[in-house]
């Protein structure tokens, strides 16, 4: 579990993010990958709240949606299988929404995540854990 901690990139979000807004990763799994993250951070720093923690754990085969505020994580909510494999290459499309954080896997939308911290407050995408980073891009 310790190499999961590893942060592989930082893209600074100053305006925040608003309906419409496009976060893109993509990269390749590797062979023998057991978790990997992306984060939308309101903050830096250890006392950060997380808006969206979009965790695919290939050690446990499910993909895990969470927000953390005031130093607790909320309830865990999971998508349906994991669409990652390892070996592979993945692109991931997280779109803002209305009413939430839309997942898109590949061709197809993966999950729905009901926004409970203004998407307005985020300040920071993060992106680490076992995973080969080839690019981020937010528009």
């Amino acid at each position: 579990m310790a190499g999961s901690s590893v942060v592989l990139h930082k893209s600074p979000l100053p305006e925040g993010v608003r309906v419409g807004n496009v976060m893109r990763i993509r990269g390749v799994v590797p062979d023998n990958a057991g978790r990997f993250f992306v984060n939308l951070l309101c903050s830096e720093g250890p006392e950060a709240e997380y808006a969206l923690h979009f965790n695919p754990r290939l050690d446990r085969s499910e993909v895990v949606f969470n927000t953390m505020e005031q130093g607790r994580w909320g309830r865990e909510e999971r998508g349906q299988g994991i669409p990652f494999q390892r070996g592979q290459p993945f692109d991931v499309l997280i779109i803002t929404t209305e009413d939430g954080f839309k997942a898109v896997v590949g061709d197809s939308e993966y999950y729905h995540f009901r926004h409970r911290i203004p998407p307005a407050n985020v300040r920071l995408l993060e992106v680490g854990g076992d995973l080969q980073l080839d690019s981020v891009k937010v528009f």
